[in-house]
């Protein structure tokens, strides 16, 4: 039996390294986000799950805010070495190494029951990994695309079918829902993400390279994307959508296990399904809508998936969750299109560490902690009023989509005018 794996995966590998270049390199992508996707989903998903199983559960908003302040720092820093200074193929490697070895001691603290502001600093640290990665990736991605409009779908809807695939794997083969397994198993599929890295193809800094000083490190000057109206309407929104969003991932397991549902990760991974259907109709939607249209639908969508949360039956909640792969892919993926086709090369990184700071960072920082605090505030003991939680939620999200309708302008414009228009110029 071995030997006859052995011949299938020598045959597999022999006729993966054999196609054509542009095959190869579509399958070396596709994989990358599989592998990233994957590897994310196989610790975060069921992370407020693992805490509250090791009698951690009062740290779940305060772990959950450690991502975003990491956000604060790490996706700018890196953003500016990408595009002055380093490969985002070395940045990809380097952060996949130290999540990976990051991973394993964080959850070896929690199994082992640490205390408990050493297992947040360790939480910390591995967040600052964590913070950039999905930005480089897909920024590394869109830079060798001809086409990012008709392409990236087909390509990111991989990434969709590795959080897919964790679910299943958590819940119904290591029966690890609440396991620090988990993390273990995730900081290998970190490893073989740092494998799959080095047989990319390299792409080099696009901007100038300048002197490494702390207001270029932490990319200041990319704040003056914001003068412009167009940019400021999108980044602002994304900031501001990404608060009420945050209750997404900390609180709808917490929800099904109230409501009998034990195989939270497997049930978390329906999200994927409509996700991956909205990756493949992305093409054709951006071919025949505006921008703006594609927006307010996702967000419209988000307001609804909440208003089903608020029944607080399994059928609602199992709507919602189908509806999570709409708001996300209609609106946060569309808005990396815009930063790869609007912006001028020199820009993008630095631009797409912008979002990620608006949405990871401020976004989620008030969102992590504010939807724990409302958390509280609907709890009484073991018991969570649902239905109130997520009807404020999505009130929350129907104000955003206001100021998004009433803000966002979309006008037609090449990156030299919208890079005069900002007022930014390399130093």
């Amino acid at each position: 039996m071995g030997g006859f794996a052995a011949v299938c995966f020598s045959t597999n590998y022999l006729s993966f390294v054999s196609s054509p270049p542009q095959l190869l390199q579509r399958r070396l992508l596709s994989g990358l986000f599989f592998l990233q996707a994957h590897a994310i989903a196989l610790w975060f998903v069921p992370f407020s799950s693992i805490l509250k199983s090791h009698d951690l559960g009062h740290l779940t908003p305060w772990a959950f805010a450690t991502g975003a302040v990491a956000s604060l720092i790490s996706p700018m820093l890196t953003g500016t070495l990408a595009d002055r200074h380093l490969s985002p193929n070395t940045i990809l490697r380097g952060l996949a190494l130290g999540m990976a070895l990051l991973l394993a001691a964080t959850f070896w603290a929690i199994e082992h029951h640490w205390n408990q502001f050493l297992i947040l600093a360790l939480v910390q640290l591995l967040q600052l990994c964590f913070a950039p990665s999905w930005g480089v990736t897909s920024m590394l991605v869109l830079a060798q695309l001809p086409d990012p409009g008709r392409q990236f779908g087909s390509l990111r809807v991989w990434g969709t079918f590795g959080w897919m695939a964790a679910g299943p794997l958590v819940s119904l083969i290591l029966h690890a829902d609440g396991s620090s397994m988990c993390g273990y198993v995730a900081a290998l599929a970190w490893l073989g993400l740092a494998a799959l890295a080095l047989l990319l193809p390299t792409v080099s800094p696009q901007g100038a390279r300048t002197p490494l000083t702390l207001k270029s490190l932490l990319g200041i000057e990319t704040f003056a994307l914001l003068r412009h109206p167009q940019h400021r309407a999108l980044f602002l929104s994304a900031g501001l959508l990404s608060i009420p969003l945050a209750a997404f991932y900390p609180y709808t397991p917490l929800q099904l296990q109230d409501l009998g549902v034990e195989k939270t990760s497997a049930a978390m991974a329906l999200g994927q399904v409509f996700e991956a259907v909205s990756m493949y109709a992305m093409a054709p939607l951006l071919v025949r809508f505006r921008l703006r249209s594609i927006f307010v639908f996702a967000i419209g969508a988000a307001v609804l998936r909440y208003l089903v949360f608020a029944s607080n039956t399994l059928t609602g909640v199992f709507f919602g969750i189908l509806l999570h792969g709409v708001c996300f892919t209609l609106f946060f993926i569309p808005a990396q299109i815009y930063i790869e086709q609007r912006l001028p090369k020199e820009l993008r990184f630095r631009a797409q560490a912008l979002m990620t700071l608006l949405i990871s960072g401020f976004g989620n920082l008030f969102g992590f902690l504010g939807c724990g605090a409302l958390h509280s505030v609907c709890s009484r003991g073991e018991f969570t009023n649902w239905s109130l939680y997520w009807l404020i939620l999505a009130g929350v999200v129907a104000l955003v989509g206001g100021y998004f309708w009433m803000t966002y302008r979309p006008v037609d414009e090449n990156p030299g005018e919208l890079l005069a228009k900002a007022s930014l110029a390399s130093p």
